[in-house]
């Protein structure tokens, strides 16, 4: 598989990855392109896009806060076809990688906790990445679903870390991923 990571907005780059996004996040979770765009311009994104012979199969929007010492993965899809492969555990694995090379301490997602299959199943795959899943439930204002957080430790670093920090860098991203963004 080919990986490419970009820092700066790529139009064209989106357009190959964008069916993918939208396919997996549709319209209720997707953040607007826009929003994307912003992330961008403020030096807080990148895109990974994985092809498997010059297509789009696995996709992640990463977001950096560096004096955290944090990756936070805003999103990661698996195109349908090629779910059960291994291309997301190998995709997890990259951005592991490359956030050890650039010098992060760990790497925080937040999933849904509400209790259904497909919720237990997301989780069960970052748990096989070794993602470390936190007792606390997070509610945010503008959105009806609770989440937590998760996070995998990188380097030297093991110590626990609790849901309710992890939540304070996720919602410094999201703020400052929102900041401006409406322009």
């Amino acid at each position: 598989m080919e990986i490419r990571t970009v820092c700066n907005w790529d139009e064209e780059l989106w357009q190959d990855v964008s069916p993918l996004y939208f396919e997996a996040f549709g319209d209720k979770s997707a953040k607007p392109v826009k929003i994307i765009k912003n992330m961008f311009a403020q030096g807080i994104a990148e895109l990974h896009v994985g092809y498997n012979k010059s297509v789009a199969v696995v996709m992640a929007l990463t977001g950096k806060l560096v004096s955290d010492g944090v990756m936070i993965i805003d999103y990661l899809a698996v195109s349908e076809k090629e779910q059960g492969q291994g291309l997301g555990k190998h995709f997890v694995e990259y951005l592991g990688q490359k956030a050890i090379a650039d010098g992060y301490q760990k790497i925080i997602i937040e999933t849904e906790s509400e209790e259904t299959l497909e919720n237990k199943r997301r989780i069960q795959f970052w748990q096989s990445c070794g993602f470390i899943l936190t007792k606390y439930v997070h509610r945010y204002i503008w959105v009806p679903e609770t989440y937590h957080a998760m996070y995998l430790p990188l380097g030297t670093n093991t110590n626990k870390v609790s849901g309710e920090d992890l939540f304070v860098s996720i919602n410094t991203f999201h703020r400052l991923s929102f900041r401006g963004g409406g322009k």
